[in-house]
């Protein structure tokens, strides 16, 4: 029996379309290929006793919650007691929402966010589009017993403070700080996440 690891990808949320097509005539292009450690470099990692899922949400780049909640409660059905969860960025923070508002339905072994933001107070973008939490976490703790939340002290989205914040709300989780994840989280290997999730599966 493999262990499932769903994985929800980050994205970002604009308050008006007007920001939006700025930021699509604005943003930086480039052809080179992106090496980014959820890609490949895990998936060989992780090794064959895992099964990974990795739904592309709708509307990446101008997310909405609504949206991405009907898309997310679609695989719930497709998933197994023990499921290891992934949230990166934008993707955590649609987690830590969605957990902290639903009694998940199959046992989760682990949760893990990346540099999930807390609020509106991220540098250079704003966090509309229905993503903002409520004011109880507590759910979060009790759908999850095994809560992990990462933070890079360099993260140039994402600021260390925000790790601050859920730490207050979360008593019982397990916050990491990395000194250097090379800002936010823009590394082509994660050993740590890779080491803990195996270890999870042992205990």
């Amino acid at each position: 029996m493999k262990t499932q690891i769903l994985m929800i990808h980050g994205g970002m949320t604009f308050k008006n379309k007007k920001d939006y097509l700025q930021y699509l005539k604005k943003r930086k292009v480039s052809i080179k290929e992106k090496n980014k450690w959820h890609g490949t470099y895990f998936k060989e990692k992780i090794g064959k006793n895992f099964h990974i899922i990795k739904p592309r949400m709708p509307l990446q780049d101008n997310a909405k919650y609504s949206e991405w909640k009907i898309h997310f409660e679609r695989h719930i059905p497709l998933l197994k007691n023990k499921v290891i969860l992934i949230g990166s960025s934008l993707g955590a923070i649609f987690l830590a929402k969605y957990l902290s508002e639903h009694k998940f339905p199959k046992k989760i072994l682990a949760t893990y966010l990346i540099a999930p933001p807390f609020d509106n107070t991220c540098t250079g973008e704003d966090l509309v589009g229905g993503f903002k939490l409520k004011s109880d976490l507590s759910l979060m703790q009790k759908n999850s017993k095994n809560l992990n939340l990462l933070f890079s002290e360099d993260d140039n989205a994402v600021p260390i403070s925000h790790a601050k914040k859920y730490r207050k709300k979360l008593p019982n989780a397990n916050i990491i700080v990395y000194k250097s994840k090379n800002g936010h989280f823009n590394i082509s290997r994660f050993p740590e996440l890779v080491r803990m999730i195996k270890a999870d599966v042992k205990k």
